[in-house]
């Protein structure tokens, strides 16, 4: 229980002070003023100016903060809001930008870190009537020997492969029971009938055995690029699965996160980075949303200020907008925590 609480928190702490620090970066490097970096939330520790800035650690060790001089009001001194629209949203961007990076390192590395990898036959079991699979020429027996031209190894292989080309054409290289070797083409549904899958089939890994592997850092960087830009793709498909109804919304907060990643660190360092890129691409994503009190929305403000050739929103109103969706997603986060404490409680967890 202490393991998992204390790698949740460090796993979510690295995550939003990565995030901060891109702000902090992308300000310092247009000569904005940064009045304050700290790790954890207030109150202080310990704080050191250092030039301009004072570095502090703080006492809830949740994260990290940037105070920022003048980010709505242009009167503050030396002010973001009184620089250059460009400026601002780079340095609103940034948290953003540093999130999505991290990932191609977290993959790399979890590439290069000894794991473990399943390896067998992936043999179709049944196919449903009328489903793509059937209507393509996929037969109970079948062996499925790679998808767009990636060997599967496993049933987790194959599900990952066509979630990523949901309403595409995806190729299949059949390996038939009778020994004959046909490639097959279909487009995997986003909405399927209940318990069929995107194909149709029903799947199992035979003979499977478990091998440790580990990349060069020459392989595991490429290797990580990919994964990263397929896991962007997976999380794309799933919110647009839970729009349409395919895929089911679970919400879940810091706590929910902190219990995931703690659950994960047990399995292994590998899978606890992969998990680790996905909920910085998480958070990016979650960013972007032009919710007051996001960095979204303060890009938003900045965009609407284009469109109308200069002409600002008042700074009050700004301030407002921002507080009050700050109050709304605080209520939200409330809402969600008890959620996440509920199901932790009683022994339930996100990851089933």
């Amino acid at each position: 229980m202490i393991l998992t609480i204390v790698a949740g928190v460090i796993v979510l702490s690295v995550l939003i002070i990565v995030h901060e620090l891109g702000h902090f970066i992308a300000a310092k490097a247009t000569g904005n003023w940064v009045e304050e970096f700290g790790i954890g939330f207030p109150p202080r520790i310990w704080g050191k100016k250092w030039g301009e800035t004072i570095y502090s650690i703080n006492w809830i060790p949740f994260g990290g903060f940037n105070k920022l001089s003048g980010e709505v009001d242009p009167a503050a001194p030396r002010a973001l809001a009184a620089r250059s629209r460009a400026v601002r949203l780079l340095v609103m961007s940034g948290g953003m930008i540093m999130n999505l990076l991290l990932p191609l390192v977290l993959l790399s590395v979890a590439f290069m870190v000894p794991h473990d990898v399943l390896i067998g036959k992936v043999v179709v079991q049944e196919v449903a009537p009328g489903s793509p699979a059937e209507l393509a020429g996929i037969r109970p027996g079948d062996n499925i020997i790679s998808v767009n031209g990636k060997v599967v190894n496993s049933v987790g292989d194959l599900s990952r492969y066509v979630q990523l080309k949901l309403g595409a054409e995806i190729s299949i290289v059949l390996n038939h029971a009778d020994a004959t070797i046909q490639t097959i083409r279909l487009v995997p549904r986003w909405k399927p009938p209940a318990g069929q899958g995107a194909m149709g089939t029903l799947s199992s890994t035979v003979n499977g055995t478990i091998v440790s592997e580990s990349l060069p850092f020459w392989k595991a960087i490429p290797a990580g690029s990919g994964e990263c830009i397929d896991t962007l793709v997976l999380y794309t498909n799933g919110i647009i699965g839970m729009i349409n109804g395919t895929v089911p919304f679970v919400p879940a907060g810091p706590v929910g996160i902190v219990q995931v990643a703690g659950e994960v660190a047990h399995v292994g360092i590998s899978p606890l980075l992969e998990l680790s890129a996905f909920i910085s691409i998480a958070i990016a994503i979650t960013q972007i949303i032009p919710f007051p009190g996001l960095d979204g929305a303060r890009m938003a403000f900045i965009l609407v200020e284009w469109a109308r050739r200069g002409k600002r929103i008042s700074p009050k109103i700004e301030g407002i907008v921002h507080s009050v969706g700050f109050f709304i997603l605080l209520a939200l986060m409330v809402l969600i925590t008890y959620q996440d404490l509920a199901r932790w409680i009683t022994g339930g967890s996100l990851t089933g």
